[in-house]
C-alpha cells in the first residue's frame, strides 16, 4: 500500500506521524510511504533521515493526498484540507469529531474511511493510542500551569511548591484517569497539595494506595466540587468520555467562588473542554480570562514537546498501520478487533456509537 506522511498545519504543530524508523518498517513490509519534506522536522527528523530510510519526498500536501491510499497524521484534517481527501481512502489519526462537526461532515461528504487513535479501544477498556499523549498532556498541564501562575501572565504569583514556611500551591485534578495520574504525579513531584476529585470509589482507593496518602481523594460531587474549586490555585480538566463531548463539570458560575488570578488547565479542550467557559486556544495565545480566573486550553499540548510525543505516539500507532496497510480495514479489525472502535466514518457514514449521539447524527449499522 503507498502511504503518506504529510506536514501537519495545526498552529504550533511540530509532531510527526512517522519517524524514520516507521518509514523502514513500512518498507520491510512491502509498503511505498510517501513524506512531505519538512513534515518532522519540528520532532528533530531531517529529510535526508527519511530518504535513507526508503522514503519518497514531496514537496507539496497536495502530492500526499492524491498518491496515497492510507493518510496517517497526527491531528485531525483542518478545513484547508477537507477536499485533498478522496473517496475510499484510509485516514488513521486523532479525529476527536465530536468537537468538530464540519470534519464529520466532510469525511461523510468524501466517503473517507476513518480510523480515530482516540477511540481504539481495548477489552478493558484502555486506549492504547491515545493513552501516551494522555500521559504528556496530564504533566504538561502542570508545567504550563505552573509557569502561567506566575504574576507576569496574570495568575496568582504562586509557586506550587511553596518553600519552608509559606504554604504551598493547591492543585485540584478533576478526573482520576491517565490524564490526572499523570498531572497529580507532577503536582505531586514539585511538592503542591494536591486534591483529585473522580466518580469511581475503586479508583480513588487505587490513587490513594499509588501516592501513599500524600495526595486528598474526593469523590467528584457538587459539593466536593465547590469547595475545592474555592482552595485552588491550579484546576487540571482531566475528563474523558470516549468519543463524546465532555461533560460540563466546572460551570460559569463556580469561577465566583474561585481565587482571582488562578488558572484552570482544561485537557479535556480536544473533546469541546470540561469547562463551560473554555474554548480552544494555541500555542501562540494559550490563556485568557473569565471573570478574574485564568483559562489555558490548547488542544495540542503535547506538541510543545514534539520530540517526546512523537517517540510516544508512534510506538503505539505504528502496529495498527502496518496492519492497516498490509491488510485494509476489515481484514486487519479481524486480527485486532479494537480497530472496530477506532473506525468513526466509513461509506458516508458516521460508525461510532458515542460520536454519531454527540453529533445528533444515525450510526451507520
Amino acid at each position: 500500500m503507498r502511504i503518506g506522511i504529510p506536514k501537519e498545519i495545526k498552529n504550533r504543530e511540530y509532531r510527526v506521524s512517522a519517524t524514520p524508523d516507521c518509514v523502514r518498517a513500512y518498507r520491510r513490509a512491502g509498503d511505498e510511504v510517501l513524506v512531505q519534506r519538512g513534515a518532522g522536522q519540528g520532532a528533530g527528523f531531517e529529510d535526508a533521515e527519511y530518504e535513507l530510510a526508503g522514503a519518497t519526498l514531496v514537496a507539496e500536501i497536495e502530492q500526499v493526498y492524491a498518491q496515497a491510499e492510507l493518510i496517517v497524521k497526527v491531528k485531525e484534517p483542518l478545513p484547508a484540507e477537507y477536499d485533498l481527501l478522496r473517496p475510499g481512502q484510509l485516514l488513521y489519526t486523532y479525529l476527536h469529531l465530536a468537537a468538530v462537526p464540519a470534519l464529520a461532515d466532510a469525511l461523510i461528504d468524501k466517503r473517507v474511511t476513518a480510523i480515530a487513535y482516540e477511540t481504539i479501544q481495548l477489552e478493558d477498556g484502555s486506549l492504547p493510542c491515545l493513552t501516551p499523549m494522555s500521559a504528556i498532556a496530564g504533566r504538561l498541564a502542570v508545567q504550563q500551569g505552573a509557569k502561567y501562575l506566575e504574576r507576569p501572565y496574570g495568575g496568582r504569583g504562586v509557586l506550587l511548591g511553596g518553600v519552608p514556611g509559606v504554604q504551598r500551591g493547591r492543585v485540584v485534578v478533576i478526573g482520576g484517569g491517565v490524564v490526572g495520574t499523570h498531572a497529580t504525579k507532577m503536582a505531586v513531584g514539585l511538592g503542591a497539595d494536591v486534591t483529585v476529585l473522580e466518580l469511581s470509589q475503586r479508583r480513588l482507593a487505587e490513587l490513594d494506595d499509588l501516592f501513599g496518602g500524600r495526595v486528598q481523594t474526593l469523590v467528584s460531587n457538587e459539593g466536593n466540587l465547590v469547595r475545592a474549586l474555592a482552595q485552588a490555585d491550579l484546576v487540571i480538566g482531566a475528563v474523558l468520555v470516549t468519543g463524546a463531548l465532555a461533560p460540563k463539570i466546572i460551570r460559569r458560575g463556580h469561577l465566583a467562588g474561585m481565587l482571582p488570578g488562578s488558572l484552570i488547565v482544561d485537557v479535556a479542550i480536544d473533546q469541546g473542554g470540561c469547562a463551560e467557559t473554555t474554548h480552544a486556544t494555541t500555542h501562540d495565545d494559550p490563556i485568557y480570562s473569565v471573570d478574574g480566573v485564568l483559562h489555558y486550553a490548547v488542544p495540542n499540548m503535547p506538541a510543545a514537546v514534539a520530540r517526546t510525543s512523537t517517540l510516544a505516539l508512534t510506538s503505539t500507532t505504528l502496529p495498527y498501520g502496518l496492519l492497516l496497510a498490509k491488510h485494509g480495514f476489515d481484514a486487519a479489525a479481524k486480527i485486532k478487533p479494537e480497530l472496530h472502535f477506532g473506525l468513526n466514518a466509513a461509506a458516508g457514514r458516521i460508525t461510532h456509537q458515542a460520536v454519531a449521539d454527540a453529533l445528533n447524527l444515525p450510526r451507520a449499522a
